[in-house]
């Protein structure tokens, strides 16, 4: 199968980290990163030995595949222009910052044929996938996303930056399309949403609570999804799974057994499933119209925070 050329627009603290993965994955070669920082680009360049460019504009003709790592501000910007010319690309998430620019690059990248994936990287959690496969009918879904202050990732609100991962994996989950929403949530410590939960309300009946904080004194990343008879959890951070049951006779209690999943680097798996979509012309698991459903649900719970609305609201 055809190796491919690959490359990072953006090598910040995750991107640096998109390069690192390409640069040992045998589908790929790393034929550049693009970075207007010239000393953070020059410094990551020389750890993946990788060719350097400033612009956007440079690398396109170097390249089959790209990761697009910066601010969302410009994802619509450079994923247009990257998709226009040929590029399969996979987006961080959120997919970007309006929902008709997430349309846009769907119907772009459909229209070229091209591998447009969001990185909703928990979608590659041992622990969520071994709890997918045991699910037939899911009713009520809690996630729970915390972690103390920091100021990286304050120019966006939590519900973009943290709440985003889970609203997709309820999604995906429930295995229906959300119907209604209600929220709530403050800004305690930036001028942007800090904390927020969210009740999300599925066509087949299944419903989901989703919280986020980043104001918490603990860091948490907790699912949890509740059947007939049955509790499943999945801990995102030890990438470990349980499945609870009444335990037989005696007192009503349950009693919860280790599920199986194997520790893995989630994000080389995210990309080295991109690069098998390139290569195999597949759907991607995540696909753009995957980020855009889950960027609809942040966009909605942040609008319904910030005009102070209460009570359920349908879905866009």
């Amino acid at each position: 199968m055809t190796t491919l050329r690959t490359g990072v627009i953006g090598v910040g603290y995750l991107g640096q980290f998109h390069a690192e993965k390409y640069s040992r994955n045998p589908r790929a070669v790393l034929a550049g990163i693009v970075e207007p920082d010239q000393a953070r680009a020059s410094l990551v360049a020389d750890k993946v030995k990788a060719r350097l460019f400033l612009t956007v504009e440079e690398i396109i003709g170097e390249v089959d595949a790209l990761s697009i790592v910066v601010p969302t501000v410009h994802h619509f910007r450079i994923a247009k222009q990257c998709l226009e010319q040929g590029i399969h690309l996979l987006v961080e998430k959120p997919i970007t910052e309006t929902l008709d620019q997430a349309d846009e690059l769907v119907q772009l990248a459909e229209r070229k044929g091209l591998v447009l994936q969001v990185g909703h990287i928990e979608r590659f959690n041992p622990a969520v996938r071994a709890v997918k496969d045991l699910l037939r009918s899911p009713q009520y879904l809690q996630a729970e996303r915390s972690a103390p202050f920091t100021i990286r990732c304050t120019d966006v609100n939590v519900v973009l930056d943290l709440m985003i991962h889970d609203l997709d994996i309820v999604c995906d989950l429930a295995g229906s399309e959300p119907v209604t929403v209600s929220a709530a949530g403050a800004s305690i410590i930036t001028r942007e949403i800090d904390v927020v939960t969210a009740r999300i309300v599925f066509r087949n009946g299944c419903v989901a609570d989703v919280s986020a904080s980043r104001i918490s004194d603990e860091k948490k990343r907790i699912l949890r999804v509740f059947e007939e008879g049955t509790v499943y959890t999945a801990d995102y951070q030890s990438q470990t799974a349980t499945v609870s049951r009444r335990k037989e006779g005696g007192a009503a209690e349950l009693v919860a057994v280790p599920v199986p999943a194997e520790r893995r680097d989630t994000l080389y798996d995210e990309i080295d499933a991109f690069l098998a979509c390139v290569q195999e012309k597949k759907r991607p698991q995540v696909s753009g119209a995957e980020g855009r459903r889950a960027l609809a649900l942040a966009r909605l719970i942040t609008d319904m925070i910030e005009n102070r609305q209460t009570g359920f609201l349908p879905v866009p």
